[in-house]
C-alpha cells in the first residue's frame, strides 16, 4: 500500500470511528438522561404496565416517550435495537489500531528506550492485553464480587491501573495509553455483544412465550450497562490523548492516566446525580480542582542539566540536531519512508520554523521523550539536554 493511500485509509477509519463513537456514547447519554427524567403519567393517561413517561420538544416536534415496567402486553412488529453503534465503534477502532500501531509497529508501537521488544512481540502484547482484559473483567463480574458493586469497582480500578503500569513498561508511551483505551473499549463493546443484547433477546423471547424472564441475566445486563456508563469519559480522553504528550510522555504516565480516569468517572457521576435531580454541588468543582492539581504536580521541573545556566548553546548546534533527528519527518519534503507529509503540518526546515515550534519541541522531545517516534533517529540524552537549554534560555537564534 502506498503512503498516500495509507493516509486516506487512516482518515476514513478515524472519521468512521469518531462518527460511530459519537452515535454510541450519545445514545448512552440520552437513555441515561431519559431513565432519570421519566415520571408517572397523570390519571387521564395511565396505561396498564406503564412505569413512566416523558414529554419533550425537538426540531419543531413534540415527543412522548413511554417506558413499561416490564413490557407491553403485546410487542410491536418493529422493535428498534441499539447495538450497531457499539459494534461499529469497536470495529473501526480496532482497524485503526491495526493500521497505525500494528502495521507501523516499529515506529509507533515499540520503543527501544522503554523495552527491547520486536515489533511482532509488541503486537502480541497489545492483542493479549485486549483479550485478557475482557476475560478477567467478565470473570470478576460473574463472581461473588458482582453482587458488591463498590468492591468490584475498586478491584477493577486497581487492575486497570496495573494494566496501564505494565503496558507503560513494555510499549511506547502513546501505544500504552491507546491500548488501555482499546482494552476498555473492548470490554464495553463485548458487554453489549455478549451480555446486554443477549439478555434483552432472552427477555423478548420469554415475553413472547409467556414465561418469566431470566432475572440473573437481567441483573448482569444492568451491571454491565452501569459500567459502560461510567467508562465513557475515561475512554473518550484516551481517544484524544495522543495530542497531549505531557500526559503519556511523563515518567508517571500510568498514574496520570489512573488519576484522569477517576476525574472522568467523578464527572460522569455528577451528570448522573444531576439527571436524577439530586444535589451534587461539590463533585464537579472537586473534579476541576483535581485536574488543576494534577497539572501542577506533574509539571516538569528544570534541573541543573536543563537550566539555562552554563555555556550558551549556539543555534548552529540546535539546527544540526533538528536536521539529523527531526527533519526526516518534519520537512516540506520528508525523507522518512511512509511519511508523505509532515505530521500535524509541523515544519522544521528554516530557523524561523524551528523557533516557532520551540515550545512543541520542548514538550515532546525534551520533557516527554516521545519524539522522535520510537526514537528511530537515535536522539541522545545529551542532545535533548542541549535543546532544553537552548529553549529555556529564550530560544534566541545565536
Amino acid at each position: 500500500m502506498s503512503a498516500h493511500l495509507e493516509q486516506w485509509l487512516n482518515l476514513a477509519l478515524r472519521w468512521a470511528h469518531v462518527i460511530t463513537g459519537i452515535a454510541w456514547i450519545g445514545t448512552s447519554f440520552y437513555f441515561n438522561w431519559l431513565n432519570s427524567r421519566l415520571a408517572p403519567p397523570p390519571p387521564e393517561r395511565r396505561e396498564p404496565g406503564v412505569a413512566g413517561e416523558l414529554w419533550s420538544v425537538h426540531g419543531g416536534g413534540f415527543y412522548r416517550v413511554v417506558k413499561y415496567t416490564i413490557a407491553p402486553g403485546e410487542l410491536p412488529r418493529t422493535l428498534h435495537w441499539f447495538k450497531w453503534e457499539a459494534y461499529a465503534t469497536w470495529l473501526t477502532g480496532f482497524a485503526l489500531l491495526v493500521l497505525v500501531y500494528y502495521v507501523g509497529a516499529a515506529s509507533f508501537l515499540v520503543d527501544p528506550q522503554i523495552a527491547r521488544l520486536s515489533p511482532g512481540a509488541g503486537v502480541a502484547v497489545g492483542v493479549a492485553a485486549l483479550i485478557v482484559s475482557w476475560l478477567v473483567y467478565d470473570a470478576l463480574c460473574r463472581s461473588a464480587l458482582g453482587a458488591r458493586p463498590l468492591a468490584l469497582a475498586a478491584t477493577l480500578f486497581v487492575l486497570a491501573t496495573a494494566l496501564a503500569w505494565g503496558l507503560a513498561g513494555l510499549l511506547s508511551p502513546r501505544a500504552a495509553y491507546l491500548h488501555v483505551g482499546a482494552a476498555i473499549g473492548t470490554i464495553m463493546a463485548a458487554n453489549v455483544l455478549m451480555v446486554i443484547i443477549p439478555a434483552q433477546r432472552e427477555m423478548v423471547a420469554a415475553l413472547t412465550a409467556g414465561r418469566p424472564p431470566d432475572a440473573a441475566r437481567g441483573e448482569q445486563a444492568a451491571l454491565r450497562s452501569l459500567h459502560n456508563n461510567y467508562l465513557t469519559l475515561p475512554v473518550l480522553f484516551i481517544m484524544v490523548s495522543s495530542h497531549y504528550p505531557a500526559t503519556y510522555g511523563h515518567k508517571l504516565n500510568w498514574a496520570i492516566l489512573a488519576a484522569l480516569a477517576v476525574i472522568g468517572v467523578a464527572t460522569r457521576y455528577w451528570f448522573n446525580l444531576r439527571n436524577q435531580g439530586r444535589k451534587n454541588v461539590w463533585i464537579l468543582p472537586a473534579a476541576a480542582l483535581a485536574l488543576v492539581a494534577l497539572a501542577l504536580v506533574t509539571a516538569p521541573r528544570s534541573g541543573p542539566a536543563l537550566s539555562s545556566v552554563g555555556s550558551q548553546v549556539s543555534f548552529a548546534d540546535v539546527r544540526l540536531i533538528v536536521a539529523r533527528r527531526c527533519a526526516g519527518c518534519h520537512s516540506s519534503a520528508p525523507t522518512t519512508p511512509g511519511i508523505p507529509a509532515a505530521p500535524l503540518g509541523v515544519l522544521l526546515d528554516t530557523p524561523d520554523e524551528i523557533r516557532a515550534n520551540a515550545p512543541r519541541i520542548l514538550t515532546v522531545a525534551v520533557d516527554a521523550h516521545t519524539m522522535p517516534l520510537g526514537n528511530v533517529t537515535g536522539m541522545t540524552v545529551e542532545e535533548r539536554v542541549l535543546l532544553g537549554r537552548w529553549i529555556r534560555g529564550g530560544a534566541i537564534l545565536r
